[in-house]
């Protein structure tokens, strides 16, 4: 790690970490270990695994210790429709709101979007769900409000967990780019009820893929998937 480390700091390259799949749902973060290789104290380290426990990210058991959440098709639902109600007070505070903040969030939005379709276009599914997130962080961040924000980081991570861990068994990935165009359209377009009923049903959709049964080849090529290095 460059500069002090921080418990805020090996927070954030922790949780990343996870989220990239590098620890897996259900390992153990042992935090001597940890620290060691952080080149850090176990104070600030033991700090920041109870800020992921706080997250919801780790999972402490008593006498056993910090283990990576496991991510059930009940927790797939229920981020998933807490996201859906985040986005949809985003994008009625972005309709509300004024012209510029519209203009410049609609921006950033179609950059993000031209991204995407150029790594759906070579599948590199570590930078698909990246920059999946990335938009919708973006939508939400648009509003202004900082307390929405926060709320959704955490369901940012939890939902790169989702995707990552299924992305074998996730097969829509040809229709990402215009599903995010949609919501982009409507957005600039001012269609109130028809962007909340896109919101609505992509979030719909992310749901029925990830919760979908897995037969034993999407389950073996899973396993096969490399995990991120970096």
């Amino acid at each position: 790690m460059e500069g002090r480390p921080t418990a805020q700091l090996i927070a954030d390259r922790l949780r990343e970490q996870i989220v990239q799949g590098i620890f897996r749902p259900g390992e153990q973060i042992n935090e001597s270990v940890l620290a060691g290789r952080l080149s850090s104290s176990r104070g600030p380290v033991r700090e920041a695994l109870q800020r992921l426990s706080q997250e919801g990210i780790l999972v402490s058991h008593r006498n056993r210790g910090v283990f990576v959440l496991e991510l059930s098709d009940d927790d797939i639902r229920e981020i998933y429709a807490v996201r859906q109600a985040v986005e949809s007070t985003a994008a009625n505070a972005l309709l509300d709101g004024g012209q510029e903040q519209l203009k410049d969030t609609c921006q950033t939005l179609e950059a993000i979007i031209g991204d995407l379709a150029e790594q759906v276009a070579v599948s590199d599914w570590q930078e698909i769900a990246r920059l999946d997130m990335r938009f919708h962080t973006a939508f939400v961040a648009g509003a202004g409000n900082t307390r929405l924000i926060r709320i959704y980081q955490t369901l940012v991570a939890e939902s790169r967990m989702c995707i990552l861990n299924l992305a074998v068994a996730y097969p829509r990935i040809d229709v990402l780019v215009e599903e995010h165009q949609n919501i982009l359209d409507l957005l600039l377009a001012g269609k109130r009820p028809a962007l909340q009923e896109a919101i609505k049903e992509h979030m719909r959709k992310a749901v029925e893929d990830l919760t979908a049964p897995r037969n034993e080849n999407e389950v073996t090529a899973k396993e096969s998937w490399p995990a991120a290095s970096s």
